[in-house]
């Protein structure tokens, strides 16, 4: 039955705002919204013929809105799954009298053989590309020392190593998972590879295990084990054991990792590494909406250091983060500073400058591509030059803010204008429809608007004067924008009971009477109301909640 009401509504129908109720609506509002819009919609209502149709087609879909959200099981179906959930096959084996939970579970259980089908299509590929450049030579040259060089006259900025790898997974059961990574590395001419293999299986809820293989030709085979478990719901520990075989015979790995849920968004870790670099290392970690902070104290041979780094997220769109960071060990002290920031859908760009004693100054810039991570640290001087400071630091911001402007930008507007444009094409036909149904919604509304009307007049209620919906340009630096609205003056004064609007948390394209007039963009509702013979004005955002009327819509006699 299911399945049988989902193909006969149309795929973009939601039936919460098919009947203006809220999502948590009961049987007795859900029972009323439905008797007024059969009384507006029943087709013995309408003497001509188009019309008489139109109602029919608005009655039925009202009807099927009404089935599904008043039988509790198809209702749960909806609420968790959408209408994919109505469409999926199976659901008339199941007993009418399960709980929202048990049908869930009986969802997950007919989804399961598909899912275990694309496990074979699915990968997760992972890459590193690094290139590391020296441009210490526009720094720290000696003029005096090539001005007998023919060619000298210009600095000289080498690539001089460069690190490449990747991975992907292949999913072989629900449980079981093969990664396949690999990397080669060069620096200053010399350089190596290897090859590793990975068998992945999740024993339990509660933890996995992972059995590595691995060959290399600057070192002999590895053999690993890692073990990871939780411990408690706050608590789990990772052990990671290795056997590298080369040359100098076989040398064993240790590392232990204990972690701890401090509070809700603290996190504590121990770790104990023992091998060719063993050390001892403790750590607390403080994630939230606007920030990450991290302090870590390590005792290890050959390095021991403590390191305090903060990370600010602004909450904007482009996703930017300001960070800072103080290591200082026995290898020295070093200062890290820079930002990243979102420049398209996938990708994030960030630039970090490096300040240590004795590395130098270097500038770090890193580029993420969905999966892909680009790297390209610059070391800029071996000294301390504040003008190596300078540079490294206005430089980036310089050359950012200039892309951004004359390349970013504009590439971004227009590509959200072809992919618009491209929405548009593929909904015309769908939205040509909506657009005739709306009319005829209106045509079928307007005797009960004009009882409606004479009903709040005689008790001076409420009486919608004007109402628009879509696309409003109220910014002056997005006044060449074309404003894309329509009139819902009829919708909403049919809408309005006992000089009462209300209007659920959800987009109003669903409304009776409405439909999109700019796909893909933002949209928003205007409307200018007359209550107790004051005019009051108010706009709201596409699923924000309405209730009117309020004093705080009123417009003042002297605005």
């Amino acid at each position: 039955m299911a399945a049988a009401l989902a193909e006969e509504a149309p795929d973009n129908e939601d039936y919460y705002a098919l009947l203006n109720v809220r999502r948590e609506a009961s049987q007795e509002e859900l029972k009323a919204a439905y008797r007024r819009l059969c009384m507006l919609y029943h087709p013995d209502k309408h003497r001509d013929p188009e019309l008489k149709t139109q109602a029919e087609r608005l009655f039925n879909l009202v009807h099927q809105a009404y089935e599904v959200l008043s039988d509790p099981q198809t209702r749960a179906i909806y609420d968790i799954y959408g209408r994919r959930g109505l469409e999926m096959e199976g659901w008339e084996v199941v007993e009418r009298k399960r709980t929202p939970a048990e049908i869930r579970e009986e969802f997950e259980r007919l989804q399961r053989e598909r899912e275990e089908r694309r496990l074979q299509q699915r990968t997760n590929p992972k890459g590193t590309i690094s290139v590391g450049i020296d441009a210490t030579d526009l720094f720290d040259r000696y003029d005096e020392e090539y001005e007998d060089v023919q060619g000298s006259s210009f600095p000289q900025i080498e690539i001089n190593k460069m690190h490449i790898s990747q991975s992907i997974e292949a999913p072989l059961t629900a449980t079981d998972t093969a990664i396949l990574s690999g990397n080669l590395s060069t620096q200053n001419g010399n350089g190596g590879g290897s090859i590793n293999l990975a068998l992945r299986r999740v024993t339990s809820a509660k933890g996995w295990g992972e059995l590595e293989f691995g060959a290399g030709d600057l070192q002999g085979p590895l053999f690993g084990l890692k073990i990871f478990r939780n411990l408690t719901p706050r608590c789990f520990i990772t052990t990671n054991c290795a056997l590298q075989f080369s040359s100098r015979g076989i040398r064993p790995g240790l590392t232990t990792v204990l972690a701890r849920n401090l509070d809700k968004n603290t996190m504590g870790y121990l770790q104990w590494r023992w091998g060719i670099q063993s050390a001892m290392n403790t750590s607390i970690v403080r994630d939230t909406k606007t920030s990450h902070f991290t302090v870590a104290l390590q005792l290890g041979i050959p390095h021991s250091f403590m390191m305090v780094s903060y990370q600010h997220k602004f909450q904007d769109e482009d996703q930017t983060r300001v960070k800072g960071s103080l290591k200082a060990g026995f290898f020295g002290t070093i200062v890290e500073y820079g930002a990243e920031r979102k420049i398209s859908r996938h990708s994030i760009l960030g630039a970090t400058v490096s300040v240590g004693v004795p590395q130098g100054v270097s500038l770090k810039i890193k580029l993420n591509r969905a999966s892909q991570t680009y790297f390209f640290p610059v070391h800029l001087t071996d000294q301390l030059l504040p003008s190596a400071v300078f540079y490294a630091t206005v430089g980036p911001l310089v050359i950012y803010f200039a892309m951004h402007r004359l390349i970013i930008k504009p590439y971004l507007r227009a590509q959200k204008e072809r992919e618009l444009e491209k929405q548009r094409e593929s909904t015309a036909s769908d939205i040509l429809q909506k657009k005739q149904e709306a009319e005829a919604a209106v045509r079928l509304m307007q005797e009960s608007v004009r009882r409606i009307i004479e009903a709040e007049e005689a008790r001076m209620g409420l009486i919608v004067v004007n109402a628009w919906y879509g696309k409003f340009v109220n910014d002056n630096s997005r006044k060449n924008e074309k404003v894309k609205v329509i009139d819902v003056t009829v919708p909403l004064q049919c809408l309005v009971k006992d000089s009462k609007l209300i209007l659920t948390e959800a987009s109003k394209v669903g409304l009776p009477g409405f439909y999109d007039p700019c796909v893909g963009e933002e949209k928003s509702l205007k409307v200018l109301y007359q209550f107790r013979g004051v005019l009051h004005q108010v706009m709201s955002a596409d699923n924000e909640a309405l209730r009117i009327p309020k004093q705080s819509h009123r417009i003042d006699a002297d605005g």
